[in-house]
This record gives C-alpha cells, sequence and structure tokens, in this order.
C-alpha cells in the first residue's frame, strides 16, 4: 500500500507541475518558475516509473528447462510424452510459466486507479509539451491588420520631437512614429511635404507606410523630382501623388497611406490608421 502512494504521489506531482507551467506560461511568468514547474513535472513523472517498474510490474523470472527423459525399466521415452510430443515436465514448466504470467497481469489490474493515474499524468504532461509551441512564432494579434496609429496622435520624430508644419519645408522627408511610440517597426511612417497645388489637403504634407509592400524592407529614398518613393533592397518605386501607387518593382500593390491633419495648435496629427495593412503580408492582394 505505502509502495502505491508513493507512485501515486509520484503522478500527482507531475500532474501539479504540468498545470503549474501552463498557468506560469500563460501569464507570461518568469522562466525560472516555468522551469521549476516543468522540473517538478519531469521529476514526479521519472519517480513514477521507477516505482511502477520495480513495484508493479512482475519480477518473476521463469525458466523453461528442459531435461532429457530418461524412462524407467521396462518402458520407453515415447510412453512419457503426450500427442503433441511434449513430455510431462515440459508440460509443468509451462502451467507454472502461465500461472505466473496470470498472476503479474492480476498484479497490474488490480491497480486500476494507478493506470488511470498514469495515463492521466501523462495526459497532462503531454499538454504542458505541446503549449510551449505556440511560441515558435510571434503573437501577431491584431497588429497583422492595424498598427498603433489613432486618430489624434501627433507625428513623433526619431529624436522624440514632434512634427509641426512649419518644420519642414518643401521636398523634405522624415521618418516620423505615433505618439509614444517610438521605434515601432509596423507603424513607422515617412513623411514628406510636397507642394500645396500638388497635394491640398494637410498643407502639402502626405504619410506613407516604410515597411515596403514587396519583402518589408524599409523604404528610405525619396525622389523629389518625380515625386517617388524607392525600396532600395529591390527597387520597387511608389508613386507619392497617387496614393501609393507601385510604379515599378516587384511590389505588387501601392504603399498605404496614413490620413493626417494639422492641428489647431500647428502639430501634425493622424486622423486614424492605415486604410489597408501595411507590408508584404498580404501579398495575394492585387493593388
Amino acid at each position: 500500500m505505502i509502495k502505491d502512494r508513493t507512485i501515486l504521489f509520484c503522478l500527482l506531482l507531475t500532474m501539479v507541475g504540468a498545470v503549474l507551467f501552463v498557468v506560469s506560461y500563460a501569464l507570461g511568468g518568469d522562466r525560472l518558475y516555468e522551469g521549476l514547474s516543468l522540473a517538478l513535472a519531469a521529476a514526479g513523472l521519472c519517480g513514477a516509473f521507477v516505482g511502477w517498474a520495480f513495484w508493479i510490474l512482475p519480477a518473476e523470472q521463469v525458466v523453461d528447462e528442459r531435461s532429457f527423459v530418461y524412462a524407467p525399466s521396462g518402458r520407453s521415452a515415447q510412453d512419457d510424452t503426450n500427442a503433441s510430443g511434449r513430455s510431462a515436465q515440459d508440460d509443468r514448466h509451462i502451467d507454472a510459466a502461465g500461472r505466473a504470467a496470470d498472476a503479474g497481469t492480476a498484479s497490474i489490474t488490480r491497480n486500476t486507479l494507478l493506470t488511470r493515474m498514469l495515463y492521466a499524468a501523462l495526459g497532462f504532461f503531454g499538454i504542458a509539451m505541446v503549449v510551449p509551441l505556440r511560441s515558435l512564432g510571434p503573437a501577431l494579434g491584431d497588429s497583422a491588420w492595424h498598427t498603433k496609429w489613432r486618430k489624434g496622435m501627433r507625428l513623433q520624430r526619431e529624436d522624440g520631437s514632434f512634427v509641426r508644419a512649419s518644420d519642414l519645408n518643401v521636398n523634405s522627408v522624415v521618418t516620423v512614429f505615433p505618439e509614444g511610440d517610438l521605434g515601432d517597426a509596423q507603424a513607422q511612417t515617412v513623411l514628406i511635404r510636397v507642394p500645396s497645388l500638388l497635394s491640398p489637403t494637410a498643407e502639402g504634407f502626405v504619410a506613407y507606410s516604410k515597411v515596403c509592400t514587396h519583402a518589408g524592407c524599409p523604404v528610405a529614398l525619396y525622389r523629389a523630382a518625380a515625386k517617388q518613393l524607392m525600396c532600395p533592397c529591390h527597387q520597387s518605386v511608389f508613386d507619392v501623388l497617387d496614393n501609393g501607387r507601385v510604379v515599378s518593382g516587384p511590389a505588387d500593390h501601392a504603399l498605404p497611406r496614413l490620413p493626417i491633419e494639422v492641428g489647431a495648435d500647428g502639430y501634425l496629427r493622424a486622423t486614424g490608421d492605415f486604410p489597408s495593412p501595411v507590408g508584404p503580408g498580404f501579398w495575394e492582394r492585387s493593388s
């Protein structure tokens, strides 16, 4: 009974450790707690296996010895064999082996609770092993469809300063981010000022996603004379005055344009998020 309880305790440790690991992982806990809980589950499972091997599985060894049958005087060896060709001594050995096997099977069958607990512990441990697979890729959430740009957010330069309409001359270019989210790769935006006659909204300011729609490289070059943005990675070219339309190159759809306005305080502000997903994640979409 003590042996059974020991194995049961080890199996319970496995399940508790597995549950603690999943909970710690789901809550984004410290790696230390995740490691300790997983070690607890593994140690419990190992202890249960060792106990099962030594205390539950039958340890008898049955040797089917075969010996020569010497016939007594007046009888032949064939008289001590049965119809199947086995001797009486052979039959006794086979019966002993069968009884031992039946006893071992009965011993295992009697431990129904332990068997069920073993299956449960293996299931819990298996779940704990499968859950971390979600970390093989990024937790996208809705970031594949939206960025952090929101209505009323000021456009912020890489140095932390906010952009006023009076700060940039015509044909000036600057990289901007949502207010309070400097360095956000998904939301990085190219702000350009063109002559107001060419783009009367927002006093000639236009803003496009800096993430190329071909391979995700930064669209870092601006051709002021042609009013075009170009990605240096694969030379995709986009028309600034035509809503980021693809002019040439491997990109197959336009750069998303960020809606902006000049606020009453003179600062440039977004009026919402990009109207379509940024980057190459939706390459199957036509321009």
